[in-house]
């Protein structure tokens, strides 16, 4: 995808969420419930368009990962948008099926591209430890851990995690993909009705990362393992055979954060290079 748009189409920004434990991810497969196949299909059919559109996203979930704040892209054309733009996301929610949303539908800033032009994405993994297991009603979207967590010594395990690594320990390895981030942000709470909740915030994450940073500070919390253990594994940069990534269910896209305006391009620009750490380069 082009940072801005070819001629004759405008870019146009979706905000969506969507309950992902029946699709096979957001990306679209051939064979497979998709996020993005049906959002792609309801698009084309509602503004009864002749080509497929394609969609670029802030954040590709894996199979079984819900968002609550997810953002798109979609270059439409300028005709289809001007007729249709006040009432597209009308007509999405009666094309769409019920588990997925888009709650807003806009178009973008010049220079905004849904994936580079982030600067972080937010995460919630949510945990319940009570003995009798998770409620019914929240069974879809909380993992039960069989042990009591300790909170606090996982939030000491987080904190040796925060920074610029190369997070190769906590990522399924892609060919030709860097597994350089900055994690902005790492803490575990309790919510009034007991849940544990981890906040993981970086600027981007690599495949099966926050699963797996949850899986280690898991063992933290539980006692099988001392604090220093999760930043331990980071620095070995290889898998851990140990640490489990843990399963999708628990894990919700909470936010993407983007600049002000004016700094959009430079952004997606910048994010569009390799990333090496600084005694590297």
């Amino acid at each position: 995808m082009s940072e801005e748009p070819a001629a004759g189409l405008v870019r146009v920004r979706l905000d969506l969420a969507y309950d992902g434990a029946a699709f096979s991810g957001w990306a679209k497969q051939r064979t497979r419930r998709t996020v993005q196949g049906e959002l792609e299909s309801a698009i084309a059919t509602v503004l009864r368009l002749p080509e497929p559109v394609e969609l670029t996203v802030a954040g590709r979930t894996d199979a079984g990962v819900h968002a609550r704040g997810q953002v798109a892209h979609v270059d439409l054309p300028a005709e289809a948008w001007a007729e249709e733009s006040g009432r597209l996301r009308r007509r999405l929610a009666g094309r769409l099926p019920w588990d997925v949303r888009v709650w807003q539908v806009a178009e973008a800033p010049a220079g905004f591209d849904a994936r580079f032009s982030a600067i972080w994405r937010r995460y919630a993994y949510r945990i319940s430890d009570h003995p009798a297991g998770v409620d019914p009603l929240l069974r879809g979207h909380v993992l039960w851990h069989d042990r009591p967590l300790d909170v606090e010594a996982m939030n000491e395990a987080a904190q040796l995690l925060l920074g610029e690594h190369d997070f190769a320990a906590y990522c399924k390895k892609r060919e030709g993909a860097t597994t350089i981030r900055t994690l902005l942000d790492v803490h575990w709470e309790r919510t009034a009705d007991g849940l544990a909740v981890a906040t993981v915030r970086a600027d981007a994450f690599c495949h099966n990362m926050v699963r797996a940073l949850v899986g280690a500070m898991i063992l933290v919390g539980d006692g099988h393992r001392p604090v220093p253990f999760p930043g331990e594994v980071l620095a070995g940069r290889v898998r851990h055979s140990a640490v489990n990534v843990v399963r999708p269910h628990g894990l919700t896209l909470e936010e993407v954060g983007y600049p002000p305006p004016a700094d959009l391009a430079a952004r997606s620009r910048a994010a569009r290079n390799l990333r090496t750490l600084p005694c590297t380069r």
